[in-house]
Order: structure tokens, then sequence, then C-alpha cells
């Protein structure tokens, strides 16, 4: 049953040696597991339980009667729709790090916001954090602590590209976030376009360009990228950026 159970579990995976890495195990060892010649320690069997949303039922019962309901994305109700692409999402394609992004201002126009992001993943899942601009939170009113500050969101693979949710701590405000890969020298540059999940109004916009460089875990380069976050006007921003935003072609 075991077997049978994790060879299930297996399929939304495109490659068992990727998910043996994820899970830290030996990939032959693993292969053990799914072909049932024997089974894992208790510290191994929490590890792929954890991974899995599941319980240690998994060496008994049928798979689907032993999915936990707490990960919605990747339950039984919605894994062949959202959770391929939650949890399918290979480094190669998006790799973990941080990133450099710019985005015309939903509260001003004439002006640029360049902020910046990291990206992690943690069993299978792939996860974004960072910090709103302490100037934009103080024009909206809103506090500038850090923890008013952060937010935090996942991200999932589509066919051509990847999405992210993102939200403010409490769901305060959401976000939702399209990118593709763009041909440069580097390859490590995404376009795609931000919308928030806010009304209608004159005075602001709710969808704007949105262009994301990777700039690895290289501490100088990501502590120069964190000293120019902030708002900038567009002869500021840096030269790529402005290429791909487009800021005088109206976005569609």
């Amino acid at each position: 049953m075991f077997g049978a159970n994790l060879r299930l579990l297996s399929q939304d995976y495109s490659s068992i040696s990727e998910l043996a890495r994820q899970l830290g195990i030996n990939r032959t060892q693993f292969n053990r597991y799914l072909s049932g010649e024997s089974f894992p320690r208790p510290d191994v069997l929490e590890r792929i339980c954890t991974f899995f949303d599941v319980d240690a039922r998994i060496l008994l019962e049928p798979a689907e009667s032993v999915r936990k309901n707490g990960n919605i994305l990747t339950g039984s109700f919605l894994t062949e729709f959202t959770g391929a692409g939650v949890s399918n999402l290979p480094n190669d394609l998006f790799p973990n790090g941080f990133y450099r992004f710019s985005r015309r201002s939903f509260m001003d126009p004439n002006r640029f916001v360049i902020g910046l992001v990291y990206i992690f993943r943690d069993l299978g899942a792939t996860y974004l954090r960072g910090y709103e601009n302490r100037e934009a939170m103080r024009l909206q009113g809103l506090p500038t602590t850090p923890n008013s500050r952060e937010f935090r969101g996942y991200i999932a693979r589509q066919e051509d590209g990847i999405v992210a949710v993102v939200a403010r701590r409490k769901a305060m405000t959401c976000s939702f976030n399209y990118l593709s890969k763009v041909a440069s020298f580097e390859n490590n540059y995404w376009l795609g376009y931000v919308c928030r999940t806010v009304r209608e109004s004159p005075e602001s916009t709710r969808v704007e360009r949105l262009v994301y460089e990777h700039l690895g875990t290289d501490r100088i380069k990501v502590m120069q990228a964190a000293r120019q976050t902030g708002f900038c006007d567009a002869p500021d921003l840096i030269p790529f950026h402005a290429h791909l935003l487009q800021s005088n072609v109206p976005f569609r």
C-alpha cells in the first residue's frame, strides 16, 4: 500500500530524481519505497507525510483517504488544477534568490517603484517575501514598521511563465502577478504585469507592467540593489528595466 500511495502522490512531478532531491532522500532508496521493497524510518516518513500533506496512515490506507485538508491548493479537490503548478516549479525555470523589480507607481503615474523580493523553496512549494517601501506606506497613512510593511506570497507555474499571489499580513491587500522570461544577455529578466485587488478609482490604476531581474545571492550586488529601492523618476530607472516597461506605450 505504501509503495502504491507513493507512486500516486509522485504523479504530479515530472522528475522522480528532482522529487527525491526535494525530499532529501537518496534516489535508489526512494525507488525501493516506490516498488514496496522497503519502508522509511520514522523521521523519513514524517518528512514524506509533511511534503505531500498526508499522515502516517499512508502506510496502510489509500492516499485519497488520508490527505489532509489544510493545504487548499494541493488538497484532493484542487490538486489537478492548481496543485500541479504550485508543486512543480523547477529552480531552473524561476531560480531561488533575490530579485529586483520595477513598475510604475499606482499612486503617482509620473513616478516608478523599485523594490526587492526574496524567492525560496520549502517542501516542494515556492515562496516570495519582501517589504513595502516606507514612503509608499506613509503616503497611504499606514504604519511603517517592518511587521506592517512585510508581504508574502506563493508562486505557481503556468504554461509559458509563472504567477504569484502576494498579500500583506492579515490579507490587508493582495496582488496578482504574472511574469514570463524575456531574452537578455544573462538570461535573468522576466516581464509581465501586476494587478491590485482594489476597487476602481479615477485617481489611480490597478494594473501596471512589471519587470523582475534575478540577482541571485551575491551579497554585494543585493546590498547595492537594496540601496536603490524606493520611488524614482523615469530617467533613474535601470536602462533595461525602462526598455521593458515601455512607459510611453499603453498597457493592454
